[in-house]
């Protein structure tokens, strides 16, 4: 319920095109709220568009797929493969990286 809220934040500052922040460690008594990794990676995805102004119809021209298709992979409510996600980055110069800790 928690993680629905928070996406629910997200879309939010999404659709005012501002950036969403990124966590921070947690203060004592303080409750992580943990999302699935393709929803951060989909953050990360949508906070560097902003961050370079592209649009949705740019970014729909930069990896040569209909602005619907850009919809659906940046939309926080849509599963999108984990794949989809690294090479939409790619196609930003950037890259997303998965570790385990």
């Amino acid at each position: 319920m928690a993680a629905d809220a928070l996406i629910t934040a997200m879309e939010f500052y999404f659709e005012d095109h501002r950036t969403v922040p990124l966590p921070s460690n947690a203060e004592k008594e303080e409750v992580l709220i943990e999302l699935l990794d393709s929803i951060f990676a989909k953050v990360l995805l949508l906070n560097e568009m902003i961050s370079q102004n592209i649009s949705n119809a740019e970014f729909a021209r930069r990896i040569d797929v209909k602005p619907q298709e850009v919809q659906r992979i940046t939309n926080l409510g849509h599963n999108t493969k984990i794949d989809t996600i690294s090479r939409a980055l790619s196609a930003l110069g950037k890259q997303l990286q998965l570790s385990v800790v």
